[in-house]
């Protein structure tokens, strides 16, 4: 994950300087939206409906190719990042989207591969559900003046779903290089899902304790 989306997991808000005349700011926005790094972010966007276009429960050929658009979605997110810090082009668009592109691009990929049956329905939800309570803990820490740092089973976590959801793409089974064994993609795509959904509860039930410990501490 970038820098960009390890600061809005960190919690780090930046407000928009209104002070500024309305004109720079507008041409800080365009500069903004037409940046490479931002650019790269939108692309990941921009790919999301092939990747669900190309999946396909009878064809290995269009898995493929959905599985190659998300490793190609999956390796802007490391270049978008590593751009902005070193053409000095981080900016609060670019914080923005970086997260969000994230997020939508594994939740299409999940809510989708529910609608093929790769995926049960109980899971996504789940995953889902923990997201929205994070990001809704960490709105009313923000509120508080408090920041909810990223844990390492949250980062854990993130890996894991990544993984898992990439696996689901290939779907199939296919031979280990080298010798006879045949991999179920599909299968252990689905246990790493799992995993993650662990995860997903001891990194939220983390969050919870130190925001509540922390709560208690600043009105202490």
């Amino acid at each position: 994950m970038s820098d960009e989306a390890e600061e809005e997991e960190d919690g780090v808000l930046s407000q928009v300087d209104t002070r500024r005349p309305r004109g720079r700011r507008l041409a800080e926005l365009r500069a903004s939206l037409t940046n490479l790094p931002n650019l790269l972010t939108m692309a990941r966007v921009a790919v999301i409906p092939g990747i669900l276009v190309m999946m396909d429960n009878y064809s290995p050929v269009r898995s493929y190719i959905a599985c190659l658009l998300y490793i190609a979605a999956a390796v802007t997110d490391f270049f978008d990042g590593y751009l902005a810090r070193s053409r000095q082009q981080v900016s609060l668009l670019g914080k923005f989207l970086d997260p969000l592109a994230d997020k939508l691009l594994v939740t299409a990929v999940l809510v989708y591969a529910t609608a093929l049956d790769r995926c049960p329905a109980w899971l996504v939800v789940a995953l889902l559900s923990r997201e929205l309570a994070i990001q809704g803990l960490r709105a009313i820490a923000s509120s508080e003046g408090l920041i909810i740092s990223a844990s390492d089973q949250g980062k854990q976590k993130t890996a894991l779903q990544m993984v898992g959801t990439l696996f689901l793409l290939i779907h199939f089974r296919y031979p280990i290089l080298l010798t006879n064994i045949t991999l179920d993609y599909h299968v252990v795509g689905l246990w790493t899902l799992y995993l993650a959904l662990v995860m997903s509860v001891i990194s939220a039930l983390g969050y919870m304790r130190g925001f509540v410990k922390a709560v208690y501490a600043q009105r202490a």
